[in-house]
């Protein structure tokens, strides 16, 4: 039987993407106690990484979309990590890194594509507090990064 939010996952037709690999000497999850820490997961898609800079040559649009596209990863990384995701009582913290020309302010409408999914997906326990940055770089160039902690 489906867990209730796997269910819900399938209801709206959400499939969790494939599972990064880490790029480097670092772990994908760590539980402390009851406290799950993230790493850091780039924007990526069925075609690979998705790339640009909101400000020249990717839009507010664009970058909700990956930006929605990192937390499905994290959902992704979590369900591996604790084998569902019923597991988590909350969303603690979201943050968001937006790769954006200088002066760029609206890095929260970016990750809200981040903010939104948890919300949609997990109801009042995907309400997190958050940082949303613009950035200069990500690595390979990515759009949009996310790193989160959340509690189970």
């Amino acid at each position: 039987m489906a867990s209730e939010t796997e269910a819900r996952l399938q209801h709206l037709n959400i499939t969790l993407p494939a599972l990064p690999t880490p790029g480097g000497n670092y772990l994908s999850a760590r539980t402390v106690g009851s406290i799950v820490y993230l790493a850091g997961v780039i924007s990526t898609n069925s075609a690979g990484v998705i790339t640009g800079t909101v400000g020249v040559d990717r839009t507010i649009e664009d970058g909700y979309a990956a930006a929605r596209a990192c937390a499905l990863t994290q959902l992704a990384v979590l369900k591996r990590h604790l084998g569902t995701l019923d597991a988590v009582k909350a969303v603690l913290g979201v943050n968001g890194y937006v790769n954006a020309v200088a002066g760029f302010q609206d890095s929260p409408k970016v990750i809200n594509g981040a903010s939104d999914l948890f919300i949609e997906i997990l109801g009042e326990a995907g309400r997190h507090v958050r940082a949303a940055i613009g950035v200069s770089a990500l690595p390979r160039n990515a759009l949009v990064e996310l790193q989160m902690t959340v509690e189970i």
